[in-house]
């Protein structure tokens, strides 16, 4: 059975950074799709970031892309959201999430979720 472990969510200024780790056991790391998800209170969860399991492809949303960067260690099983100049509509549950073969684009899509880490930007 997979699992996912988030860290690294906190409290931020606006403009500021954060960067959250995900650490993954129970399976082959290297043979996982893995993404970044988040929600936001009274809203649906979106779709962040994905990467391939090689790492050699990525996608982001288009509310992130060039703020947010995802990355991948399959060394160490982790993957990594690095998020700078942080917005306060960047607040939400940020969770990591792991694909059988395919970069997730929507919940559906995911096979594995983590329990979320909660990242708040103030204004």
């Amino acid at each position: 059975q997979v699992q996912l472990v988030e860290s690294g969510g906190g409290l931020v200024q606006a403009g500021g950074s954060l960067k959250l780790s995900c650490a993954f056991s129970g399976r082959t790391f290297s043979t996982f799709a893995m993404g970044w998800f988040r929600q936001a209170p009274g809203k649906e969860r979106e779709f962040v970031a994905a990467i391939s399991w090689s790492g050699g492809t990525t996608y982001y949303a288009d509310s992130v892309e060039g703020r947010f960067t995802i990355s991948r260690d399959n060394a160490k099983n982790t993957v990594h959201l690095q998020m700078n100049n942080l917005k306060p509509e960047d607040t939400a549950v940020y969770y990591c999430t792991a694909s059988r073969g395919r970069l997730p684009r929507s919940p559906d899509e995911c096979d594995y979720w983590g329990q979320g880490t909660q990242v708040t930007v103030s204004s």
